[in-house]
């Protein structure tokens, strides 16, 4: 499955630092790791979200393949508009979740870089 998952520039070094093969675990706020499914609203939240309210005021979004088989075992998510979709993986499984990743995850476009 392709997923996709807007960052900001933290977020990014964090993912860079794994060589580009694993999220950082969540904050203690943070109960769900969420990737979308497409890249439109992918973009809606790295331009309106991450450009907007995060200090370096950039956004990007990352590209990823997940083992079919096991997002099977996360239910998709509509949160808005109906494309507005999600998988939400309890922050306690993203480890697991980073191990069924295939190959690297890519930075694909970004927003609010000069």
């Amino acid at each position: 499955m392709i997923l996709y998952r807007p960052v900001g520039s933290a977020e990014l070094k964090l993912i860079a630092d794994s060589g580009y093969r694993a999220f950082p675990p969540r904050l203690p706020d943070q109960p769900i790791f969420y990737p979308v499914l497409n890249e439109r609203y992918a973009a809606e939240i790295a331009e309106k979200w991450n450009v907007r309210y995060n200090s370096e005021h950039k956004g990007y979004i990352t590209r990823f393949e997940v083992d079919d088989e096991f997002c099977r075992k996360y239910q998709v998510q509509i949160v808005g508009k109906s494309y507005h979709q999600e998988l939400w993986v309890p922050a306690e499984e993203l480890k697991e979740f980073n191990s069924h990743i295939i190959g690297s995850i890519e930075v694909i476009k970004e927003y609010g870089v000069e």
